[in-house]
């Protein structure tokens, strides 16, 4: 055959599939009537192991992957080191392969004693040293023309030598970071307590709802005031149910400003929006085969929720600024401290939406309906903030401590309970905890009436907590819009929002106004 047709036809079996092995197989079958070859093997030498690894083999009728380490004697690897970089171009014969030290350790281990060889180096530009070796039954089966034509294809074959290098590198990072996302997630779930604390007291009720819906598919939503835990009933139903092993993805919808919301959710193309330099896989994409916990749902805007309404339905979404259909194999699991069923009837949220997410509602009750959770709640607090504080040892209460926690009415939930051990475990170093809690002028939704004077002795937080609390006055708890608290404030609302969650002041209208009643 002329070489140029031989070079084109054999190239484009080398690089015409992926699949190395398989490459190799056709390879052998588009050159067998000119070359002589039995087997081909695809070989790199591992010098930290002082090893031959053999990467893949092919007959005419089958190409295998392999992954086979051939050892080599120390007098050859001594003599690979010293001719590492002397290794001839081209491709070279093995008249005895006997008499060579290599060839005859391989064939050997292959089980091809007595075949003829021909070997042809290959080098990557990373540096590797690697070979693509023929063999064929019997002796003498090579000659100077076979030498010549393999010698024609080093190039194609080096490029498939490194490409198949730096794909099997690519599945080693892909399995380790899989192995790592496993090893992570366990370690956060020992973190968070292999059981949620109370759930054979107070929270009993809400553990038997949680083991009855979590192997279903059906969406959930948890309602409960802000800081009751909802996020940590959320992970348990998730590692309850048969998505465990899938990815847990949680979106915050109110502290996504609204003109991100669709980016951040359903993903961008490229060029989609000014800044857009990259696509972008959106949350709902990310928790394929696994659960989406959209907390504060009641936070979502209209538009959003038309969206969200879609992906119930149809479970498929488009990323903003694409019009290719994703499908997306997810659990949704929703929560809110407002109520969803009011705020259909003002219109502030989709009827047919909440009829979608209220399949199986739960319940969570807030702290102080369940204070016989308080004891062991402390307790797991106070040592795990002892572990996060490395302070050596757990501390212990006061005398009398943990009756002032119970009879406490708790507006801020576990989450206050949390923070008021975290903060006593930094005050009273070496010390029994004690705790301080705050009075009753100083809870959400109480505006004490304090004297100019007196104001002028108020933190700056608190004097903040009072302003705010003025204009949700003014604007009957509206915090968007023309005529909302962030307008009258001169802030963005999503920064208001920040700031009253940081002050504990509740979002609910209802509430503020039972408070100020």
């Amino acid at each position: 055959m002329e070489h140029n047709a031989f070079f084109r036809i054999a190239t484009l079996k080398i690089c015409g599939n992926l699949k190395i092995e398989a490459a190799m197989r056709d390879c052998i079958g588009a050159i067998n009537d000119h070359l002589p070859v039995d087997r081909m093997f695809l070989q790199i030498y591992e010098p930290s192991l002082g090893a031959m690894r053999t990467i893949a083999m092919a007959t005419v009728e089958q190409g295998r992957l392999l992954d086979v380490l051939t050892p080599l004697p120390r007098a050859v690897r001594d003599r690979i080191h010293r001719n590492l970089h002397r290794f001839p171009e081209g491709a070279v014969i093995i008249d005895s392969p006997e008499r060579n030290p290599v060839a005859r350790e391989m064939l050997r281990f292959h089980g091809t004693d007595g075949w003829s060889v021909m070997r042809m180096t290959l080098s990557t530009e990373a540096g590797r040293l690697g070979a693509v070796v023929l063999t064929a039954e019997g002796a003498d089966r090579y000659d100077g023309n076979h030498v010549e034509l393999l010698g024609l294809l080093q190039q194609p074959f080096a490029i498939a030598l490194a490409n198949t290098l730096d794909h099997r590198e690519v599945l080693m990072l892909r399995d380790r970071l899989a192995d790592d996302n496993q090893y992570l997630r366990r370690e956060l779930h020992k973190i968070a307590g292999d059981e949620i604390v109370g759930a054979d007291f107070g929270l009993k009720s809400v553990m038997r709802m949680v083991r009855q819906v979590a192997p279903t598919e059906s969406p959930v939503l948890l309602t409960g005031e802000t800081g009751v835990g909802k996020d940590v009933v959320a992970q348990a139903l998730h590692q309850a149910s048969a998505r465990c092993n899938g990815p847990f993805i949680a979106v915050n919808c109110g502290a996504i400003p609204e003109t991100l919301l669709d980016s951040e959710l359903f993903g961008h193309e490229k060029g989609a929006f000014t800044g857009a330099l990259a696509q972008k896989r959106g949350r709902f994409e990310r928790a394929d085969q696994g659960t989406i916990f959209l907390d504060e749902i009641g936070e979502m805007p209209l538009t959003a929720q038309v969206r969200l309404l879609r992906v119930l339905q149809h479970r498929e979404i488009e990323r903003v600024g694409g019009a290719e259909r994703i499908p997306v194999d997810i659990r949704i699991i929703a929560a809110t401290n407002k109520n969803l069923e009011q705020m259909v009837k003002t219109g502030t949220f989709r009827e047919d939406l909440w009829f979608r997410l209220n399949v199986f509602p739960i319940p969570i009750p807030p702290l102080k309906e369940r204070s016989e959770d308080i004891p062991a709640l402390v307790q797991h607090f106070v040592e795990r903030k002892a572990h996060e504080l490395k302070l050596g040892h757990t501390p212990v209460l006061a005398p009398g401590e943990i009756e002032k926690l119970i009879t406490y009415t708790w507006p801020g939930n576990v989450r206050e309970l949390e923070n008021l051990i975290e903060r006593a475990m930094i005050l009273c170093r070496g010390e029994p905890l004690r705790f301080e809690l705050r009075t009753a002028d100083k809870l959400p939704g109480r505006i004490s009436s304090t004297t100019p004077d007196e104001e002028a002795l108020m933190s700056l937080d608190d004097v903040i907590e009072r302003h705010i609390r003025r204009a949700l006055e003014r604007t009957d708890g509206q915090i968007h819009g023309e005529k909302g608290a962030g307008r009258l404030l001169g802030i963005n609302p999503n920064t208001l929002r920040h700031r009253m969650r940081k002050l504990g002041i509740l979002f609910n209208k209802a509430k503020r106004k039972e408070n100020r009643n």
